[in-house]
Protein backbone atom coordinates (compact mmCIF):
# COMPACT_ATOMS: atom_id res chain seq x y z
CA UNK A 1 0.00 0.00 0.00
CA UNK A 2 1.34 3.32 -0.98
CA UNK A 3 2.83 6.25 2.01
CA UNK A 4 -0.54 8.25 2.95
CA UNK A 5 0.51 10.42 5.44
CA UNK A 6 -0.77 13.79 3.62
CA UNK A 7 -3.48 14.76 6.29
CA UNK A 8 -2.56 16.82 9.09
CA UNK A 9 -5.79 17.89 11.65
CA UNK A 10 -6.94 16.25 15.02
CA UNK A 11 -10.88 17.28 14.12
CA UNK A 12 -11.03 15.44 10.90
CA UNK A 13 -13.53 13.21 10.75
CA UNK A 14 -12.71 9.22 10.11
CA UNK A 15 -15.02 8.68 7.13
CA UNK A 16 -13.48 11.85 5.57
CA UNK A 17 -9.71 10.33 5.78
CA UNK A 18 -11.64 6.89 4.24
CA UNK A 19 -12.71 9.28 1.15
CA UNK A 20 -9.01 10.11 0.65
CA UNK A 21 -7.93 7.36 1.20
CA UNK A 22 -10.36 5.47 -1.88
CA UNK A 23 -9.81 9.45 -3.63
CA UNK A 24 -5.73 7.89 -4.03
CA UNK A 25 -6.55 4.66 -5.08
CA UNK A 26 -9.06 5.57 -7.63
CA UNK A 27 -11.59 3.68 -5.77
CA UNK A 28 -15.48 3.87 -6.41
CA UNK A 29 -17.22 5.33 -3.42
CA UNK A 30 -20.47 6.31 -2.39
CA UNK A 31 -20.94 8.84 0.47
CA UNK A 32 -23.81 6.99 2.14
CA UNK A 33 -24.07 9.51 5.02
CA UNK A 34 -21.55 11.66 7.04
CA UNK A 35 -20.76 8.65 8.83
CA UNK A 36 -20.88 5.81 6.38
CA UNK A 37 -19.28 5.23 3.38
CA UNK A 38 -19.30 2.72 0.69
CA UNK A 39 -16.81 1.20 -2.22
CA UNK A 40 -16.02 -1.11 -4.45
CA UNK A 41 -12.33 -2.35 -4.78
CA UNK A 42 -11.26 -4.78 -7.73
CA UNK A 43 -9.23 -7.71 -6.42
CA UNK A 44 -8.11 -10.74 -8.41
CA UNK A 45 -11.06 -12.68 -7.63
CA UNK A 46 -13.81 -10.72 -7.25
CA UNK A 47 -14.98 -7.45 -7.13
CA UNK A 48 -15.42 -6.46 -2.90
CA UNK A 49 -18.10 -4.43 -1.20
CA UNK A 50 -16.77 -2.60 1.49
CA UNK A 51 -18.44 -0.21 4.03
CA UNK A 52 -17.10 2.04 6.40
CA UNK A 53 -19.16 3.33 8.83
CA UNK A 54 -18.46 5.28 12.53
CA UNK A 55 -19.77 5.26 15.49
CA UNK A 56 -19.24 8.07 17.63
CA UNK A 57 -21.05 6.78 20.69
CA UNK A 58 -19.06 3.72 20.80
CA UNK A 59 -16.21 4.67 19.34
CA UNK A 60 -15.38 2.51 16.75
CA UNK A 61 -14.84 2.29 12.94
CA UNK A 62 -16.31 -0.72 11.57
CA UNK A 63 -15.29 -2.08 8.01
CA UNK A 64 -17.02 -4.69 6.24
CA UNK A 65 -16.17 -6.24 2.92
CA UNK A 66 -18.51 -8.37 1.58
CA UNK A 67 -18.92 -10.85 -1.47
CA UNK A 68 -21.75 -12.60 -2.79
CA UNK A 69 -21.57 -16.47 -2.30
CA UNK A 70 -24.89 -18.92 -2.72
CA UNK A 71 -23.75 -22.51 -1.62
CA UNK A 72 -25.80 -25.60 -1.77
CA UNK A 73 -27.34 -25.97 1.03
CA UNK A 74 -25.67 -29.36 2.15
CA UNK A 75 -22.26 -28.04 2.06
CA UNK A 76 -22.88 -25.21 4.65
CA UNK A 77 -21.51 -27.62 7.50
CA UNK A 78 -18.46 -27.72 5.11
CA UNK A 79 -18.60 -24.20 4.94
CA UNK A 80 -18.66 -23.04 8.60
CA UNK A 81 -15.96 -25.70 9.16
CA UNK A 82 -13.72 -23.80 6.67
CA UNK A 83 -14.80 -20.76 8.50
CA UNK A 84 -13.86 -21.42 11.52
CA UNK A 85 -10.57 -22.81 9.95
CA UNK A 86 -9.94 -19.36 8.47
CA UNK A 87 -10.37 -17.08 11.50
CA UNK A 88 -8.10 -19.21 13.32
CA UNK A 89 -5.53 -17.82 11.35
CA UNK A 90 -6.19 -14.45 11.13
CA UNK A 91 -5.82 -11.79 13.79
CA UNK A 92 -7.63 -8.49 12.63
CA UNK A 93 -10.95 -9.54 11.79
CA UNK A 94 -12.57 -12.90 11.00
CA UNK A 95 -15.10 -14.16 8.36
CA UNK A 96 -18.79 -14.61 8.37
CA UNK A 97 -21.81 -16.11 6.31
CA UNK A 98 -24.72 -13.99 6.21
CA UNK A 99 -27.27 -16.89 4.61
CA UNK A 100 -30.23 -14.75 4.39
CA UNK A 101 -28.21 -12.20 2.07
CA UNK A 102 -26.01 -14.91 0.45
CA UNK A 103 -22.57 -12.80 1.45
CA UNK A 104 -19.40 -13.93 2.56
CA UNK A 105 -18.33 -10.89 4.92
CA UNK A 106 -14.78 -10.16 6.25
CA UNK A 107 -15.42 -8.01 9.42
CA UNK A 108 -13.54 -5.66 11.55
CA UNK A 109 -13.61 -2.94 14.08
CA UNK A 110 -11.47 -0.11 14.77
CA UNK A 111 -11.48 1.57 18.36
CA UNK A 112 -10.49 4.97 18.72
CA UNK A 113 -11.52 5.70 21.89
CA UNK A 114 -10.21 8.61 23.90
CA UNK A 115 -10.33 11.35 20.63
CA UNK A 116 -7.96 9.01 19.06
CA UNK A 117 -7.15 9.93 15.58
CA UNK A 118 -6.72 6.98 12.83
CA UNK A 119 -4.39 7.96 10.23
CA UNK A 120 -4.32 7.40 6.26
CA UNK A 121 -1.82 4.79 6.36
CA UNK A 122 -3.84 3.07 9.09
CA UNK A 123 -7.19 3.27 7.47
CA UNK A 124 -5.52 1.90 3.54
CA UNK A 125 -3.89 -1.50 5.53
CA UNK A 126 -7.26 -1.80 7.26
CA UNK A 127 -8.91 -2.05 3.81
CA UNK A 128 -5.93 -3.82 2.56
CA UNK A 129 -6.26 -6.12 5.18
CA UNK A 130 -9.35 -6.91 4.40
CA UNK A 131 -9.16 -7.27 0.88
CA UNK A 132 -5.84 -9.82 1.45
CA UNK A 133 -7.80 -11.85 3.63
CA UNK A 134 -10.77 -12.17 1.21
CA UNK A 135 -8.41 -12.95 -1.86
CA UNK A 136 -6.71 -15.44 0.29
CA UNK A 137 -9.14 -17.53 1.72
CA UNK A 138 -11.61 -16.99 -1.10
CA UNK A 139 -10.41 -20.57 -3.21
CA UNK A 140 -10.58 -22.24 0.41
CA UNK A 141 -14.51 -21.34 0.35
CA UNK A 142 -15.28 -22.25 -2.87
CA UNK A 143 -13.54 -25.66 -3.24
CA UNK A 144 -15.76 -26.49 0.30
CA UNK A 145 -18.50 -25.12 -1.35
CA UNK A 146 -18.74 -26.54 -4.62
CA UNK A 147 -15.74 -29.28 -4.92
CA UNK A 148 -14.84 -32.56 -2.88
CA UNK A 149 -12.29 -31.29 -0.40
CA UNK A 150 -12.79 -31.73 2.70
CA UNK A 151 -12.51 -28.66 5.16
CA UNK A 152 -8.63 -28.82 6.28
CA UNK A 153 -8.08 -30.01 2.50
CA UNK A 154 -9.52 -26.55 1.23
CA UNK A 155 -7.76 -25.16 3.65
CA UNK A 156 -4.59 -26.19 2.15
CA UNK A 157 -4.25 -23.95 -0.42
CA UNK A 158 -4.55 -20.94 1.39
CA UNK A 159 -1.44 -18.57 0.00
CA UNK A 160 0.38 -18.04 3.38
CA UNK A 161 1.73 -14.63 3.80
CA UNK A 162 4.99 -14.46 2.54
CA UNK A 163 8.21 -12.77 4.59
CA UNK A 164 11.64 -11.38 3.32
CA UNK A 165 12.58 -11.21 0.06
CA UNK A 166 14.46 -13.64 -2.49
Amino acid sequence: MAQLDFIHSDEIHPIDIVETVATHHDWDFDRLAEDQIAMAVEGQWRTYSITLAWSPGEEVLRLICTFDMDPPAERLPQLYEVLNLANDQVWDGGFTFWSQQRLMVWRYGLVLSGDAMASPGQIDQMIGNAIMAAERFYPCFQLACWGDATPQAAMNIAMAEAYGRA
